[in-house]
């Protein structure tokens, strides 16, 4: 997803930004939906289905005033896939979510959103992400949203990350690195696990001041690696965003196109009651 946010240059910050993390979601809908669900050509549609459901869902509850989807690059590594090996090895997909990740974006596009920090303008931003990573970007300004089981989300500040994992969320890149990351194959410092890794921040309070101190001497390059992959990039260059008017009646036009009947009517039906 993208991996941290910029500020726009103007807006409304009365209300939040949304961030959505566009690949968590797109994979939660298609292992949550049917797959019976089809669009044009006898093609899968259920994560199409499941995402866009989430994103209407979503967009009434918060009512942002501007929306960014964020996805990964799945056709060439990234500086983190060259740094370790075996990050996020293993991991296939079938070629019917593939290729609706593939059209995802152009829906994101036909709903008027852009296809991401808030804070610094004294505004708020809602970032969705079943990434536990995300957890770094909780603040007073910024809330995680994380789907937790179906149709139940959790709001994730820096009092639920210190209640989750002991720490502050400025910690958990270092959190990461020592305990490691089994979905990402970071494997983090040999024997330690979560109690263990939170212990040593709260004694230390970060991974180079534990290193400093001759902690994991035999690990200390790995671990600074791992720390690295799991440090979301600030400077990663994101679009400015003023503030969006949804077009749900665009949006259902394309779903039309692509005979996704049901999610056709509902986005209209959303574009008539605005």
């Amino acid at each position: 997803m993208v991996r941290d946010l910029v500020p726009c240059k103007e807006g409304d910050v009365t209300r939040p930004l949304l961030v959505i993390d566009g690949d968590s979601f797109a994979h939660r809908a298609y292992h949550g939906v049917p797959k019976s669900v089809r669009r044009h050509g006898n093609r899968g549609g259920g994560a199409i289905l499941g995402f866009a459901n989430f994103l209407l869902r979503l967009h009434a509850q918060e009512k942002p005033r501007a929306v960014l989807v964020g996805w990964d690059t799945l056709d060439a590594p990234t500086w983190r896939h060259r740094a370790l090996a075996g990050y996020q090895s293993g991991r296939v997909f079938d070629a019917e979510l593939l290729d609706q990740l593939a059209v995802l974006p152009q829906f994101v596009a036909a709903c008027g959103f852009a296809y991401a920090h808030e804070e610094r303008l004294g505004g708020t931003a809602i970032v969705a992400s079943g990434d536990r990573d995300a957890f770094q970007l909780a603040s007073d300004s910024t809330t995680i949203l994380q789907p937790v089981r179906a149709g139940e989300i959790a709001r994730i500040g820096p009092a639920e990350v210190r209640e989750r994992y002991g720490v502050e969320p400025k910690q958990v890149p270092d959190f990461i690195a020592i305990r490691g990351d089994p979905s990402d194959k970071i494997p983090g410092a040999a024997g330690v696990g979560p109690k263990g890794a939170a212990s040593v921040l709260r004694r230390y309070g970060s991974l180079e001041a534990a290193l400093g101190q001759g902690s994991f001497a035999a690990q200390a390059e790995q671990l600074r690696l791992y720390r690295s992959i799991a440090t979301m990039d600030a400077a990663a260059p994101l679009p400015p965003l003023g503030d969006q008017t949804p077009t749900w009646g665009a949006a259902a036009v394309l779903a039309r196109e692509w005979e996704l009947n049901q999610l056709a009517d509902r986005l209209a039906a959303t574009d008539r009651s605005r």
